[in-house]
């Protein structure tokens, strides 16, 4: 199965990114082989509507699951609708969040976070 993960940089030892909509990177990794690629978010350096941006770039990825923080409402909306399971990313590695999910250890965010959640914060 392939998730992704909002990750500051391109590789598994990068750390993951809180933000959705403004993350440098959206890590397509292969749960079972673990390959994976790095993909430019086009929503980093939007000047508006970000979080939809990054959330249409990472439907076109094909992954179902994405690990982040929490995505602001549009973002989660288009999201949702394109049947991606989002879960919270506490924070670390990418690899080491990865290992939490494979384990089962990640809460599923169900709701969406507050307006431009990704503006600044970390």
């Amino acid at each position: 199965m392939q998730i992704g993960v909002t990750a500051a940089g391109k590789d598994l030892e990068s750390v993951v990114d809180s933000r959705f909509g403004r993350c440098a990177y959206f890590l397509l990794v292969d749960t079972e082989t673990q390959e994976y690629e790095a993909v430019n978010n086009p929503g980093s350096s939007a000047g508006g509507g970000a979080g939809i941006k990054a959330a249409q770039a990472f439907l076109k990825s094909g992954a179902k699951a994405l690990i982040t923080g929490q995505p602001g409402p549009n973002a989660f909306k288009v999201l949702a609708a394109g049947g991606v399971k989002i879960f919270q990313a506490p924070g670390g590695k990418v690899s080491e969040v990865l290992d939490l999910y494979k384990n089962g250890e990640l809460k599923e965010i169900t709701t969406p976070g507050g307006p431009n959640r990704g503006h600044g914060s970390r």
